[in-house]
């Protein structure tokens, strides 16, 4: 349930249709999440100490984290206000500031030069200060000055993992060439090499050399480049900011049909504690012009996503942001989130930088695309086919090319990656047995205890549509992991551990609407673990207890005796005590190939069932309209 928000005005139906919020909504968001982390604060205001586990770096730099990540936010604010500041939000934090970087005070900050998180909390202080200029920086005393300058110094030389975090050693480096501090030109050229390295097809880029496809390249890595051009003394070549230009407009047309209709954006890949910061890249195209949605789109989805959060416990009774999703749920986070961690939702306010009577929040609101009706698309770079229906406003995923691993090299299937689909109502189960022994959304080898095989290294064959359906196609030497007792850094990736192979298992999925049609084939190769059947089970979407949605797994073809069943697993997801994974289990011969349908769709809204046939080199799908499918096995 939401808690109310004061000074929430009421919706504007007129302005917007489909959400009733304008930019006076989100001022009055962001001005009380700020002002609910003040009792958290310490004397000196450089600590913002909120309740909640402590990730890997410790309480100092949770604590920092806490400082850093709400400045950013009161920066948005101010800034996009002119300095107008009626509740002291900048004073407070330039005593933070100054107390914060003396390094003999009771409250300093861990250096960034010593911890490693502290590389991330500088960005976002040298991003505010740069925003905030005229109203805080231009008002310290030069020795307050001085003092900031040498803590972020330290990022000079230093060495960054070659993903998003590039970007803040760029931005400090950038606030610090402003002021007449130390900057070292390799560094940027670095930076900017790695980020070329991680651009990919149609304005998509990984975070990250491993298939590491998620929110960051919207909430990181297309949000500092044209921030960073648009801030810089000295910008970079035209010709590489245009570049990044089209990049960003091209993926925005990805992005806005990742939003559901109730707001809610796609649930996968990790960090998504950081909730409405995936409404950033909308606010970027905006201020940039680098986008191609009209202006009331970008800010119906982006209002969708605040809205849907706000009316769904995050900020919770108390103002705070805490570490889940819609509540508190701190099981879904990585061990380098802590209590502070969810507030890089302040990306998701960039917008508050531009004015009432920027386009962007004057013009009335436009319908999202799974609103206005079905829509089917792929998506290259991440291998993924998405599908959104306009009667339940879902926009499902089904992925044949993301798992947060390289080719060829086994792990476990980390749940937020490796799945065969993600929604925008769903969540994959996050803990418990279906983490080390796959079973929502998955095609499986099970062991004589009833293991389950990973697919994390999988070979992505692609995914293209003939105009009938979208197809899919992946193919892995399945795996059991006997993953190492490693309670170390979770970035996403699955675990390592003792691994033993099992058949090759070769996946099509025929996407139409809310229906996939999966063709599974297992055991065609010659290896020693091919050649003997195989006991194989198919896993369904997994539904909330009680939701508007069902999950339904149903064979079409097969060539044996089929068991079926559905898990009821408890507290497994941040989205409901109890979720529902149906499934089915056959045993194939080696070269056998089984078809399912796997269907998450409104219950007022289900159809007929599609009917399939297979010979030893096709496999075809004939739709409940009458269309028919066919692939080349």
């Amino acid at each position: 349930m939401s808690a109310p928000i004061p000074g929430l005005p009421p919706d504007d139906r007129d302005l917007s249709p489909h959400t009733g919020w304008t930019r006076a909504h989100w001022v009055a968001v962001a001005t009380h999440l700020l002002r609910s982390v003040r009792p958290h604060t310490s004397p000196g205001h450089a600590r913002i100490e909120l309740p909640g586990p402590h990730s890997s770096y410790g309480p100092d730099s949770d604590a920092l984290e806490g400082y850093a990540r709400t400045f950013l936010l009161a920066a948005f604010l101010v800034a996009g206000e002119r300095g107008h500041d009626p509740h002291g939000f900048l004073d407070r934090y330039r005593a933070g500031l100054v107390a914060g970087t003396d390094p003999t005070g009771p409250e300093a900050w861990p250096r960034p030069d010593r911890v490693a998180q502290a590389k991330v909390e500088a960005a976002s202080i040298a991003l505010g200060l740069m925003l905030t200029r005229p109203w805080l920086w231009d008002r310290m005393r030069p020795e307050e000055q001085a003092r900031v300058v040498d803590w972020l110094a330290t990022v000079v030389g230093e060495s960054y993992p070659p993903i998003n975090w590039v970007w803040f050693q760029i931005i400090v480096e950038e606030f610090l060439r402003s002021v007449g501090g130390p900057w070292e030109p390799a560094d940027l050229a670095s930076g900017l090499a790695v980020h070329a390295s991680l651009r990919r097809e149609q304005g998509w880029l990984s975070d990250g050399s491993e298939r590491s496809y998620d929110h960051y390249c919207g909430w990181a890595l297309h949000f500092y480049p044209l921030v960073w051009a648009h801030l810089a003394q000295e910008g970079p070549d035209p010709a590489l900011v245009e570049r990044w230009r089209a990049d960003l407009r091209r993926y925005l047309h990805d992005h806005v049909h990742h939003i559901g209709a109730d707001g809610a954006p796609l649930f996968q890949g990790r960090s998504l504690t950081y909730r409405m910061a995936s409404a950033a890249p909308l606010w970027v195209g905006a201020w940039t012009g680098a986008t191609e949605l009209d202006p009331g789109l970008a800010r119906r989805a982006a209002s969708g996503v605040l809205r849907h959060f706000v009316h769904h416990g995050a900020p919770d009774a108390d103002g705070l942001l805490t570490l889940g999703w819609h509540g508190a749920w701190p099981r879904m986070r990585q061990s380098y989130s802590g209590a502070g961690s969810p507030y890089w939702a302040a990306k998701g306010f960039f917008g508050l930088l531009m004015p009432e009577e920027h386009p962007v929040w004057s013009a009335p609101e436009r319908p999202l695309p799974v609103e206005r009706g079905d829509f089917r698309r792929t998506v290259v770079s991440p291998g993924w086919i998405v599908s959104g229906t306009v009667d339940d406003g879902v926009v499902r995923v089904v992925n044949h090319g993301t798992d947060h691993g390289t080719e060829g090299e086994p792990a476990t299937d980390a749940p937020l990656y490796a799945r065969l689909g993600y929604s925008t109502s769903t969540s994959p189960v996050l803990v418990g047995e279906g983490v080390d022994s796959p079973l929502d959304h998955s095609v499986v080898v099970l062991d004589d205890r009833g293991r389950a095989t990973h697919r994390t290294g999988f070979t992505s064959l692609g995914v293209d549509d003939d105009g009938v359906a979208a197809v899919g196609r992946s193919r892995w030497r399945s795996h059991w992991v006997e993953p190492d007792d490693d309670h170390g850094r979770d970035h996403g990736s699955g675990r390592r551990g003792d691994v033993r192979p099992g058949p090759m298992v070769e996946v099509w999925s025929l996407v139409r609407g809310a229906d996939e049609v999966r063709v599974v084939r297992v055991g065609r190769d010659t290896g020693p673990a091919d050649r003997a059947d195989h006991d194989v089970r198919v896993g369904g979407w997994p539904v909330p207890l009680g939701s508007a949605s069902t999950s339904l797994v149903r064979v079409l073809s097969a060539a044996g005796p089929v068991e079926t069943g559905s898990a009821h697993l408890e507290d497994v997801t941040p989205l409901a005590a109890v979720t529902l994974v149906p499934w089915v289990r056959t045993r194939l011969a080696s070269g056998g190939v089984l078809v399912c349908l796997v269907r998450l769709a409104d219950r007022a809204g289900e159809t007929a069932l599609p009917t399939a046939w297979t010979t030893d080199t096709r496999a075809g799908v004939t739709w409940p309209d009458g269309n028919v499918s066919s692939i080349d096995l």
